[in-house]
């Protein structure tokens, strides 16, 4: 089959999934909250006996990660969604005051397009799927073409067991044919309510010319800031921890760190010693050329390896143990590779004099291509952390725990979600962790209390 051909049977193979969930989403519409718990429950009984397979899956289709990290995410976005959203309703009647004569009804939005990233196909898939069946919804995936087959494997076993359980046949469906023409058909189709697209940067502008709403958020990336009051130890096995799990690849990851002088020595050494390499120059120049070659663009293959790996393949040699390679640099700047995500355990060193200098660093770094994320702040001076909180703009800010586990909710009480909305301006409708409070509308029933304040006719 010749490249035409699959865009084609791409399309065609959209228009049928889309239309079949269109006429599933009114059957759902019936479904009470309870026996959408049911198929939700079913769905994450069965992720559950396949998501070590899943995860090896998923690493060695992409390339990207390693399968143990993999599969930790996977398995908490599992418990979490089910303790979560245990006996929480979202359709139906959702809040009633008799007194006030007001309520309000959680109704379905329809059907979801979920653009799956290649970074974590299986925990999205899984996320995805339960966010959408608790909420009433169809959704439809379109997997990247790197996550093709974890993509429809995850989706296959979840549906299976969502049909067994009581599921519209169409409901749940992913394409067997994955291309970016498809993906642009199903984003475009009348019967699309609503685009997830947290992990598909590269269908954004698609999206947004849909007029369809977009949920959009991508990987970061994050600026870290350790402020001189901070733990400095602690900060220092925050940060490593969270950007070498998975290669650096999961969502809201520190990608910069900005320090305070005061404390930057004690930065350096604590994170020398819990296996940051910090680059000569001349190593910096071998990492550049090998992550962006000529185009000056970051390349794709060289996402989510380890920082041994990618050292070695650059051409020079790191201790072992090495967990993230970190370039010193004083400037933010369009034309630095280091601007662009790197989804790799790569991370820039950068040393301001105090804090308001830092705060600046960081609006500078946010607007610099991490698509107003995540910010995350270790400090003990309530003062500092909320000038932060008040000026950055951010989806989420996160204080004294590492980012990658942060923003998911593992290590905070935000909702557990791997589709973390950006800052909403220009990008998306939300910057939540995505629930499914964010795929029903909320309508209002009121009842008259008063007559109007208009004289009535004659």
């Amino acid at each position: 089959m010749n490249f035409v051909d699959k865009d084609l049977l791409s399309v065609q193979e959209a228009r049928i999934l889309m239309e079949r969930a269109a006429q599933a989403k009114e059957a759902l519409a019936a479904f009470p909250q309870e026996k959408l718990d049911r198929i939700a429950a079913a769905m994450l009984e069965a992720a559950r006996e396949r998501l070590s397979q899943l995860a090896r899956l998923s690493a060695e289709e992409t390339g990207y990660g390693n399968w143990r990290d993999k599969y930790i995410k996977d398995r908490f976005v599992c418990e979490a969604l089910e303790t979560r959203l245990a006996g929480r309703r979202f359709v139906g009647v959702l809040e009633e005051d008799p007194g006030a004569g007001i309520a309000r009804i959680g109704v379905p939005l329809g059907v979801i397009v979920a653009l799956t990233p290649a970074f974590g196909p299986v925990a999205a898939v899984i996320s995805a799927t339960v966010l959408a069946v608790k909420s009433g919804n169809a959704i439809v995936f379109s997997p990247h073409p790197r996550a093709e087959r974890t993509t429809r494997t995850a989706v296959e076993i979840l549906a299976q067991a969502a049909f067994a359980a009581g599921l519209p046949e169409g409901a749940m469906a992913c394409p067997d044919t994955a291309a970016r023409e498809g993906a642009a058909q199903m984003i475009s189709h009348p019967a699309a309510s609503l685009v997830l697209a947290t992990g598909a940067p590269e269908m954004l502008e698609e999206a947004r010319r849909s007029g369809k709403p977009v949920i959009f958020g991508g990987t970061g990336p994050s600026p870290v800031f350790i402020e001189r009051s901070a733990d400095v130890k602690q900060a220092a096995e925050d940060i490593l921890c969270s950007r070498s799990f998975d290669c650096g690849t999961a969502a809201a990851s520190e990608q910069y760190v900005v320090v305070d002088a005061a404390v930057a020595e004690q930065a350096e050494r604590e994170m020398n010693r819990l296996g940051a390499h910090f680059m000569s120059g001349e190593e910096e120049e071998m990492l550049t050329r090998l992550l962006c070659g000529v185009s000056g663009h970051i390349n794709p293959e060289y996402m989510g390896k380890t920082a041994i790996w990618l050292a070695k393949r650059a051409g020079f040699g790191v201790p072992e143990g090495t967990r993230v390679l970190v370039s010193r640099q004083k400037y933010v700047s369009d034309h630095n590779p280091y601007a662009e995500a790197m989804n790799c355990p790569v991370m820039v060193f950068y040393i301001e004099p105090d804090w308001t200098m830092a705060c600046e660093k960081c609006m500078e770094l946010l607007a610099n291509g991490s698509r107003c994320h995540t910010l995350a702040i270790h400090s003990r001076d309530e003062a500092v952390i909320g000038q932060f909180a008040a000026k950055k703009p951010v989806g989420r800010i996160l204080v004294n725990t590492p980012a990658v586990f942060g923003a998911m909710g593992a290590t905070t009480n935000l909702f557990p979600a791997v589709h973390l909305g950006a800052a909403s301006a220009g990008l998306g409708i939300t910057a939540d962790n995505v629930s499914p409070m964010n795929l029903v509308y909320l309508r209002s029933v009121a009842l008259g209390v008063r007559r109007a304040p208009v004289e009535t006719g004659k």
